[in-house]
């Protein structure tokens, strides 16, 4: 029984973090921010890294100040650190095997656009290197084709390389980071 109640705490976990993933996709940034926030407080700082790195990315995009954005990102960017595929695999086994390796072109692009929004394009084109990097680790579906278009965004933007990615819409407001996968 203890084993059973293991294996759902961490789906029900990640079930309430997509809860509130959509409260703010529905426009309600500022209920979805005062939940992600209880879940936090739950979680700890010391919680389970997967949990720790998904709400913490999501998290960032409920922010109304650059620096909070910011520093939520790194949360989001240390977590993924302590991950391993084989946690990532428990959670998300249905939606097929995502090795954690795949997590570094968002978090990247994500703390690219940050720093861009700070006005230190230096540490946003480093960001940014390595969110090029480690897009070879995204699948060839819409999601990986979406985080490859922002980088290609982000890239013109900041004058780095050659542009890639298709034309999905192009730079609006705080469109420079990735698509969120869901939870």
């Amino acid at each position: 029984m203890a084993e059973r109640q293991e294996q759902v705490a961490p789906e029900a976990m990640m079930t309430r973090i997509g809860q509130a993933v959509m409260l703010h996709h529905g426009g309600d940034r500022e209920e979805a921010r005062d939940r992600f926030l209880g879940l936090w407080a739950e979680i700890g700082e010391d919680g389970d890294p997967l949990h720790r790195c998904t709400l913490a990315h999501y998290m960032a995009d409920t922010q109304d100040d650059a620096s909070d954005e910011l520093a939520w990102d790194l949360r989001a960017l240390s977590a993924a650190e302590e991950l391993s595929d084989e946690r990532v695999a428990e959670v998300v086994r249905h939606e097929g095997a995502l090795a954690v390796r795949a997590l570094y072109p968002s978090l990247h692009l994500n703390l690219a656009a940050d720093y861009v929004k700070l006005d230190r394009p230096e540490a946003a084109r480093t960001h940014l290197r390595r969110a090029r990097g480690a897009a070879d680790a995204l699948g060839d579906d819409s999601y990986g084709d979406g985080v490859r278009a922002a980088i290609g965004r982000l890239e013109s933007r900041l004058g780095e390389g050659e542009p890639s990615g298709g034309s999905d819409g192009g730079p609006e407001g705080d469109s420079w980071g990735p698509p969120r996968q869901r939870p």
